[in-house]
């Protein structure tokens, strides 16, 4: 299994972390964003979409983070990771897309805008950041993971990154203390490990 990489990318350590949790071992290419490796015809014909992170296991080829976490979940990990019933199949998706939406446009945008000094609009992108880690916040009084299972699921391995990054980018976390104390649960499961600016 080959995993297609960068070290900083919230994406990329998201399907790292996962598969340390499930004790899969994965050979890490690391591709050079600022050279375009990405867009390159070999990285191509891996990832269509010319993004990261990118997954070859044997003849299968994935790009997408969310995807990469459902297919290792169904292929490799626990049921736990991703049960099967309709009503957590729901909750999880729900979650994927809030990861791809909600968290992308806002805490992980502005950490990109602050530490690659990219052009952003740093109120509208504070302000989108504010809503998610708030919403985050009130789901988690609740619940202990964030698909409201016993167990923690790619759900919370989607979300989690970017949430806990989001410091990078100027958003002050102290406030949040549900949201605090999802981090720490996940930081305390086995396999855990954290990455630059964790």
């Amino acid at each position: 299994m080959r995993l297609y990489d960068m070290t900083l990318s919230g994406n990329c350590y998201k399907v790292r972390l996962f598969l340390g949790m499930i004790g899969q071992q994965a050979e890490l290419c690391s591709i050079d964003l600022r050279a375009g490796e990405q867009k390159r015809a070999e990285f191509l014909a891996i990832n269509p979409r010319g993004q990261i992170p990118a997954l070859v296991d044997g003849d299968m080829k994935l790009g997408d983070s969310q995807a990469i976490l459902v297919y290792l979940a169904r292929r490799y990990a626990d049921e736990h990771w991703d049960p099967l019933d309709a009503v957590s199949q729901g909750r999880i998706a729900s979650w994927l897309s809030f990861a791809a939406n909600e968290i992308l446009y806002g805490p992980a945008t502005a950490r990109v805008g602050k530490l690659f000094g990219l052009p952003i609009d740093t109120a509208a992108v504070h302000q989108k950041a504010l809503a998610a880690l708030q919403l985050l916040d009130n789901h988690l009084v609740t619940h202990t993971w964030l698909a409201e299972g016993a167990q923690p699921s790619i759900a919370d391995i989607a979300v989690y990154p970017y949430a806990a990054l989001a410091g990078d980018g100027g958003i002050d976390l102290t406030p949040y203390t549900h949201l605090n104390a999802w981090f720490a649960r996940i930081r305390e499961l086995p396999g855990y490990f954290g990455m630059p600016g964790l």
